[in-house]
């Protein structure tokens, strides 16, 4: 009777909060079992000068180790892919296709970084448990903040509770906008085809092969950098 009391109090008491090498060592390990992932995404962009929130929206393909592919359905389409280390930006719109040589050194993801797990998190970041609001103490929510200065001050982690994988990010950049992503109908390790990392765009549509670094025009910025 005292063993099964004991055992109900310990059902009843809040879990321990995990500590940021743990939350670090369930993403890396979700991450190394990954081949290929595909997810709707919204993004949101938070600029410190507008009230309102810039919001679009697609579907999302990676595979490792340094394929990827952004497909923008709303409010305006485009496409973004590298392979083959040729970055290239489609604007249907402006029937317009822009194709840069990116090396895979050249080719700083942020993104990319995190889904590879080419490097340890901890070798890249400074990782840190964040408890700014009670929402981020119970979600397993993590902080990493760029060993070596870039273009983004932090980024905030939202891990998914089912795949253990990305389920929201945050990049926050040193004046204090932020670009939101967050990650639905999360489908890890199925079989892509290898023409969705191939760009197939109307023949009348403008061709522009740029040797200089891209400039990405209304585009994912934490994607593609």
């Amino acid at each position: 009777m005292a063993m099964t009391l004991v055992a109900i109090l310990a059902m009843c008491l809040p879990a321990l909060p995990q500590t940021p090498d743990e939350i670090a060592a369930k993403l890396e390990q979700a991450l190394a079992s990954l081949k290929t992932l595909q997810a709707d995404f919204d993004q949101y962009y938070h600029s410190v000068t507008v009230t309102a929130a810039l919001h679009e929206k697609g579907r999302f393909y990676f595979q490792k180790p340094d394929l990827m592919r952004w497909e923008y359905t709303d409010p305006e389409p485009k496409v973004f892919t590298y392979k083959d280390s040729v970055f290239s930006q489609y604007y249907p719109e402006d029937s317009q296709l822009i194709r840069s040589g990116l090396s895979k050194a050249e080719y700083e993801s942020e993104v990319l970084t995190l889904l590879s797990g080419q490097k340890k998190l901890k070798d890249a970041y400074v990782v840190e448990r964040d408890l700014s609001s009670p929402e981020a103490r119970a979600a397993s929510r993590l902080k990493l903040v760029p060993r070596t200065e870039g273009q983004y001050a932090s980024i905030t982690l939202d891990l998914d509770r089912r795949t253990g994988l990305i389920g929201r990010a945050v990049f926050q950049d040193w004046a204090e906008n932020r670009t939101e992503f967050i990650f639905s109908k999360i489908k890890e390790n199925a079989a892509l085809r290898p023409s969705v990392f191939v760009l197939t765009v109307p023949p009348d549509t403008e061709i522009i092969d740029d040797a200089s670094p891209p400039v990405i025009k209304r585009g994912p910025l934490e994607a593609f950098r």
